[in-house]
């Protein structure tokens, strides 16, 4: 009598982190995320190696004779995304994209890779389509004027055989549009699963060491906008890009969360047209361009993005509160800022602010995490409250304290230049930068202390 095949071992492994359980848990224990928990194969290997090599082996070597240059760069043609890649592509990176659905980022990468493939002449770039067919992808290249010869195009979802091809091709670029829709037929997982993306993205990044072929993956995103698939994904990959924006705006914001190879507080923005994305070169005049005229609650500031100078437009609507709680809702701002900003104009300046409904947002879809917007957050608010127009050509500049102190800010003098570049004439400046930094010709820089002596010298 035959005895009855063993039942194949099974884990419950978290969509989210990749954290592994051997019964169902209700909350995840590593990232204490709710209901995050799928059932998944154990696969029985056995000693058995992981899949066919990729790439001659390695060999070690002393690093007093390894190569290494900036030279060795390949500027991909759009400069806002060389600008978030550190200067462009580099040998041997592995690179994930991310964003929400329709917000650009197929449209971004396949005009690089034609543009990529039009400086590498000779040269295959390959474009691996997991989610549409070729006849889409000629459809979208035929809209966005993508016709490079040497761009290649493989619309497949078989890692392994993804591998292969690229093996025999030896392109130049590789691309996989998307890592959540590979699989290798050897795991009994569904695609986009934790095992599946694990086990992909790892053959993927040896296949990208070992040839030095630069690998972009587009991944997608959950509900909350972070990358989907194992936490572990984000640590492998050299890279880390995000496309935000969308919805009403037509803009998009390329952000580098992770960079090895440049810094990740750059970003490139960019315009989405009819025929595809267009590089904004000056986002400071675009984000002004509808500044309102003559309005109360509205206040400009310089922040810094990694190496990149934006004037940016805070606005503020103060009104009487309808409820027993007065609400607070900040756009592209900590809501928590918000709120302490409100607390030192009510104790140091003496408006009775706290009791009133406070709108915040920054102009332009624009999310900023610099302190010297703290300034303008607070005069915009106090404009709005006393309904007192700021002059349009007045910069605002600092961090504020909790004692209703002026803090300098970094980079004084290149937030200066910028706004006196865009033609504004007078600027608000923590005495720190106001005593050290050079004023630029045509420009009045006030020096303030206090919040309460910004206030005075802007209302």
């Amino acid at each position: 009598m035959s005895r009855p095949a063993p039942r194949p071992k099974t884990v419950y492994a978290c969509a989210e982190c990749g954290h592994s359980s051997p019964k169902w848990l209700g909350q995840c224990p590593s990232c204490h995320r709710w209901n995050t928990l799928h059932e998944e194969v154990v696969e029985e290997t056995r000693g058995a190696p992981r899949g066919p090599s990729h790439g001659a082996a390695a060999k070690p070597i002393r690093l007093r004779e390894v190569v290494a240059s900036e030279e060795e760069r390949v500027k991909t043609g759009i400069g806002e995304l060389d600008r978030v890649l550190g200067g462009g592509v580099v040998p041997g990176m592995l690179a994930l994209l991310g964003g929400d659905p329709g917000i650009g980022k197929s449209t971004l990468l396949l005009t690089a890779l034609d543009r990529l493939a039009k400086q590498l002449s000779g040269r295959p770039v390959l474009y691996v389509s997991g989610e549409e067919s070729a006849r889409q992808v000629k459809l979208r290249a035929d809209r966005l004027g993508v016709d490079a010869e040497n761009l290649h195009l493989l619309a497949e979802t078989d890692a392994s055989r993804v591998l292969q091809i690229a093996t025999q091709l030896q392109p130049a670029i590789l691309a996989v549009d998307s890592i959540q829709t590979q699989y290798l037929p050897e795991l009994s997982s569904a695609p986009g699963t934790v095992t599946q993306i694990r086990e992909v993205a790892a053959r993927l990044m040896g296949y990208a060491k070992t040839t030095e072929t630069p690998v972009f993956l587009v991944g997608h995103v959950t509900k909350d906008g972070s990358i989907a698939g194992p936490r572990v994904l984000e640590h492998i990959v050299d890279t880390v890009l995000y496309f935000e924006g969308g919805g009403a705006h037509p803009y998009r914001v390329l952000r580098a969360h992770k960079n090895r190879f440049g810094s990740a507080s750059e970003i490139g923005v960019f315009e989405m047209k009819a025929k595809g994305l267009a590089e904004v070169a000056n986002p400071s005049a675009l984000f002004l361009a509808e500044r309102p005229q003559d309005a109360a609650g509205s206040a400009v500031t310089a922040a810094l993005s990694g190496t990149r100078t934006l004037l940016v437009e805070v606005q503020a609507l103060v009104a009487p509160t309808g409820f027993g709680t007065p609400r607070r809702t900040a756009l592209g701002l900590d809501p928590s800022r918000v709120a302490l900003l409100a607390a030192v104009l009510e104790k140091k300046v003496g408006l009775d602010i706290l009791g009133c409904d406070l709108f915040v947002n920054v102009a332009g879809g624009l999310t900023l995490e610099d302190p010297a917007a703290d300034l303008a957050t607070v005069a915009a608010l106090a404009s709005s409250f006393r309904d007192k127009v700021i002059d349009a050509r007045t910069l605002v500049l600092g961090e504020v304290g909790l004692a209703g102190e002026v803090r300098a800010v970094a980079q004084g003098e290149a937030r200066l230049s910028e706004a006196a570049r865009l033609g504004f004439r007078r600027a608000v400046v923590p005495k720190g930068n106001a005593r050290h930094a050079e004023a630029p010709k045509g420009m009045e820089v006030v020096g303030v202390e206090t919040v309460e002596e910004a206030l005075q010298s802007l209302l």
